[in-house]
């Protein structure tokens, strides 16, 4: 197995690096095979909507974005996590995003996503949903904890002072491992779901 996973934050020693720690234990422990990205000091601009992937098969603006497209084929998993910042995610992880699902060639039914808010105190809920969207959208299941997927903490460290989000982070990485496992193993019986013919509608006469 192999997991993704992406870090939101643009600070070093982070909360939201803390969270991911606390999983990358878990799925070491576990035999699972983990790469991480940062958008720390990176430069992302957002989409241009120039349309230019639809012919070369990845985002045209060569950076990270084409970087983590490449390797989402070979993995089982992907992890988003990000700091909230006014009730949402980071701006360049939603640059990051909104571009990486838009233009990435890879089939991405079926691998795992799982995504991770950290705030000082609000504001999780709403980033949480708004990081989940982009798995729902990609025929990617959820992987789940015993509780959302948060973590609380201001100064860097503290979020270690938070035992249930660190027990989250733990159950949430145990959690993706087994679907991770349950999937390959349902893909050698049953194979993949039926794909049928993309359909795009408008409400525009």
């Amino acid at each position: 197995m192999k997991v993704l996973m992406i870090n939101g934050s643009p600070r070093a020693n982070s909360n939201t690096g803390l969270a991911l720690e606390e999983m990358r234990k878990i799925f070491e422990e576990n035999g699972t095979e983990v790469e991480e990205f940062s958008v720390r000091g990176k430069q992302i601009t957002g989409c241009q909507a120039c349309g230019a992937c639809y012919k070369l098969g990845r985002c045209v603006m060569d950076d990270m974005v084409n970087e983590i497209a490449s390797k989402l084929a070979g993995a089982d998993g992907l992890v988003i996590a990000s700091p909230v910042y006014y009730a949402s995610a980071n701006g360049t992880l939603i640059s990051l995003l909104d571009r990486l699902f838009y233009s990435c060639s890879a089939d991405l039914t079926m691998k795992v996503g799982a995504s991770v808010a950290v705030a000082r105190r609000g504001g999780c809920s709403t980033t949480f949903d708004e990081l989940n969207k982009y798995f729902t959208i990609a025929g990617m299941p959820l992987a789940s904890s015993s509780y959302w997927n948060m973590a609380y903490g201001t100064r860097p460290g503290e979020a270690a002072q938070d035992l249930e989000g660190m027990r989250t982070m733990r159950v949430l990485a145990r959690n993706m491992v087994f679907l991770m496992k349950s999937i390959a193993l349902g893909k050698e019986k049953y194979g993949m779901p039926y794909r049928e013919p993309r359909v795009m509608t408008n409400f525009v006469r």
